[in-house]
């Protein structure tokens, strides 16, 4: 799969300030090829430098959300794989994809219309927010097939979940049905499946509207603060708060609570 292939298994629009990223390989239950991640990739790197974009959405199109990783059409190495070449990939490839996640300077929202499993249940764990349809189901798939889990996975889910029930996922293997999914805090919200999209647009525009640079600014806390001691998070805190507080929609959000108004950030 080329450039050209991947545009059309990686759909893009950006509506109403909203980048969305929708897979399209419904066929292959949206597993992600190298050329769809590198898309991916690329698009979310985009949204951070983009003024016009200040949300994001991720989802797919059939029956599932993303069936993990398709490693056909990566690049391949000529001769006999030597010691590293297997961490190289994965430093590459999967983690690659969540960090990009991770590090977007804008929310970044999961509408997960069906099954997650692998590199695709992690897609949706790095996501600011996770909505999800009933049908949707999450499956640590790496046990199943005599795998390590990659993409982040041993990272995400015990600072999601706690370590035990993080064990408890990876170690069976089971899937996990939506509404036990937002019981453990993986998921925000349990949708219909005719009021996903829908729901995803509601929150999205939303986000849209908000002051986007202190959103940026929270989401790097609130990551941060997860491997940080309280010194460190104090001190990042107040480093944050100068920085936004230069920032137009600072102003905006002090002058229209003075004012007695609805504030109108920019996301500048």
């Amino acid at each position: 799969m080329n450039a050209d292939g991947a545009a059309e298994t990686v759909l893009h629009r950006t509506e109403n300030n909203v980048s969305w990223i929708t897979l399209n390989r419904p066929e292959a239950m949206n597993a992600v090829t190298w050329d769809q991640r590198e898309r991916i990739i690329a698009l979310l790197t985009g949204a951070s430098a983009d003024p016009g974009v200040r949300a994001v959405v991720i989802t797919a199109t059939g029956k599932g959300f993303c069936a993990g990783a398709d490693l056909r059409g990566a690049p391949t190495s000529e001769g006999e794989r030597i010691p590293g070449d297997v961490a190289r990939t994965i430093r590459r490839g999967a983690q690659r994809l969540i960090a990009a996640v991770l590090d977007c300077e804008k929310p970044v929202i999961a509408a997960v219309n069906g099954t997650a499993a692998g590199i695709g249940a992690h897609l949706a764990f790095a996501c600011d927010l996770v909505l999800a349809a009933e049908s949707a189901r999450f499956i640590e798939v790496f046990v199943r097939r005599g795998l390590v889990p990659d993409g982040g996975g041993a990272y995400l889910l015990p600072r999601l979940v706690g370590p035990q029930r993080a064990k408890e996922l990876m170690f069976f293997g089971d899937a996990l049905a939506a509404a036990d999914a937002q019981r453990l805090g993986l998921v925000n919200r349990v949708l219909a499946a005719g009021d996903l999209e829908k729901t995803a647009r509601e929150w999205a525009e939303r986000l849209a509207q908000g002051p986007t640079r202190a959103l940026a600014l929270t989401k790097e806390l609130v990551n941060a603060s997860l491997d940080a001691d309280r010194a460190a998070a104090f001190a990042a805190e107040a480093a944050a708060q100068e920085i936004n507080m230069t920032t137009s929609d600072a102003n905006e959000g002090v002058a229209s609570f003075v004012e007695r108004r609805v504030p109108r950030y920019r996301g500048l």
